[in-house]
């Protein structure tokens, strides 16, 4: 936190200029930050072309931003950049077409450390996951420490990032796709059938799965715990997950 706030991120993109020829260059930007109230000149413009590219936009303090910025002029505006172009739901759906597979989805429900972000992402790609879900807000985004921490497999891996999680769930059941919450109180996860098209869901690593979303799944699955901590990282629970998924459908058979 102390070097964020005593000079700039590398994937943070500092200026009214700047940031318009990012987005003339075609650059993926993840995050507009806006000075509050700041509206006059550039800006109007730059705000309609993130707004039309889906880039979320967040209004912050002016001091906040000089921090941010690590005292180079900002003049009310500064992006971080992706470290990936993030893909749509219908190119998770193609690329296990193009795979024969039926779709394998990673959904994160406010996951919002990167780094448990981007090992979700690498486990994902080792263990044949078509496509990753996150939400628009209160979530970890497809930033440099998450692609760092991915150790490359956001390239391929597509991450789509919607508005409402609820809503996609809603929208990909119509498409076959059977949901699993992980979560406590629920059955044991090597004890369930995952076959058919797989949406495992993990939540935010303090609050778990919101209760709209855990509604929405199909199964809650849980892992026993043994010792005095009752609850497992995020990006490892989803790993295990994951690798129970892969093995069910390579028909690697568990030793009785």
């Amino acid at each position: 936190m102390e070097k964020e706030m005593n000079s700039p991120r590398e994937d943070l993109i500092i200026g009214r200029n700047a940031v318009s020829e990012a987005l003339r260059g075609g650059r993926a930007i993840d995050t507009l930050l806006v000075s509050r109230g700041e509206r006059n000149g550039s800006i109007g413009r730059i705000i309609a072309e993130c707004r039309e590219l889906g880039v979320v936009i967040k209004e912050v303090d002016r001091k906040k931003l000089d921090l941010m910025c690590g005292g180079a002029v900002h003049q009310g505006v500064a992006a971080y950049a992706a470290s990936h172009e993030y893909s749509t739901v219908e190119d998770i759906f193609t690329l296990a077409e193009e795979r024969g597979e039926k779709p394998f989805i990673i959904i994160c429900d406010e996951l919002e450390d990167p780094h448990n972000l981007g090992a979700v992402i690498r486990t994902a790609e080792a263990t044949g996951v078509h496509g990753v879900i996150i939400p628009k807000r209160r979530n970890a985004s497809l930033s440099y420490v998450v692609g760092k921490a991915s150790a490359g497999a956001v390239e391929y891996v597509p991450v789509a990032r919607v508005a409402n999680i609820a809503q996609t769930i809603d929208e990909l059941k119509e498409r076959g796709i059977w949901f699993y919450a992980a979560d406590m109180d629920g059955e044991n996860w090597c004890s369930v059938n995952y076959d058919g098209g797989v949406g495992l869901v993990i939540g935010s690593e303090g609050r778990g799965i919101s209760r709209l979303v855990k509604e929405k799944c199909d199964f809650t699955v849980s892992m026993p715990m043994k010792g005095k901590i009752n609850s497992l990282n995020a990006s490892v629970a989803a790993g295990i997950l994951m690798y129970e998924v892969a093995r069910q459908r390579a028909g690697i058979k568990a030793k009785g």
